[in-house]
């Protein structure tokens, strides 16, 4: 609204307003803050809100789609997302199956997710041959799409060649303590240097101890039993953390 506050200087519809008659995605809802989500809740429940500096209610017919990688009854319980919001989004809740449970399109993905970075990097006739598609087919993928669309993109960057290989960051087919899926990937080789770890080397050890608390826990983060009580640090802390690497828990949770 104009005039709303320092530097508004024109009417600016929000997305709301923008989304009338037609379909609003909130991606990462289970990020809003507590002392927004009943403005929210609002909006869905009433199709009404007031722009910021107004005092006029407009009416809005908007269909909402919402996603999150975090347990949004978890945190419920916790205190950290309103009850009533969480009921009002969850009318036709969709599970999205990990990667892992549907490793058959990792090869797909992969082709789809090379031709971007090639056009992106402008690196083209890069391909992926047939044993490096069968060696991201053995990685169990923790982090799921993200992670493997990281993945392509690095070694587009790197490559030397027109092809690439993902043996230096996954143990190949047949090589010793190759992880299955579901399973947690073999732990790194120690450093030259006994009781000396890299950068590197500690990030890695941290996400698999993540992940092996979150297998314990059968996806739980925090309260009593948690991940975030088993690792003995701040369940913010853990899900920073685990935005970071690309990693939900919802997918250790038992079917």
């Amino acid at each position: 609204m104009k005039g709303a506050f320092t530097g508004a200087v024109n009417d600016r519809p929000g997305r709301f307003e923008l989304a009338d008659g037609g379909t609003l995605f909130l991606d990462e809802v289970g990020e809003i803050p507590l002392e927004l989500q009943g403005k929210l809740l609002r909006v869905l429940q009433e199709q009404q809100f007031e722009r910021v500096g107004d005092n006029r209610t407009r009416q809005v017919d908007v269909r909402v789609i919402a996603a999150t990688n975090r347990d949004l009854r978890e945190m419920v319980e916790a205190g950290e997302f309103r009850e009533d919001l969480y009921f009002r989004l969850n009318v036709f809740p969709i599970a999205s199956v990990p990667l892992r449970q549907r490793i058959e399109d990792v090869p797909l993905l992969a082709r789809h997710f090379l031709l971007r970075a090639c056009q992106k990097f402008n690196r083209p006739g890069v391909r992926i041959p047939p044993a490096q598609l069968e060696v991201l087919k053995r990685y169990p993928w923790p982090g799921n799409i993200r992670e493997l669309e990281n993945v392509i993109e690095r070694q587009v960057i790197v490559a030397q060649g027109r092809q690439l290989a993902f043996d230096d960051l996954i143990p190949a087919a047949g090589d010793e303590g190759v992880a299955s899926p579901g399973e947690p990937f073999p732990p790194p080789r120690e450093p030259t240097e006994p009781g000396l770890l890299t950068e590197h080397e500690l990030s890695r050890r941290q996400r698999e101890n993540a992940l092996a608390a979150l297998r314990a826990s059968g996806g739980k983060v925090s309260g009593e039993g948690g991940a975030a009580e088993r690792l003995g640090i701040k369940p913010t802390t853990l899900r920073s953390r685990l935005k970071a690497w690309g990693i939900a828990p919802r997918d250790f949770r038992a079917p």
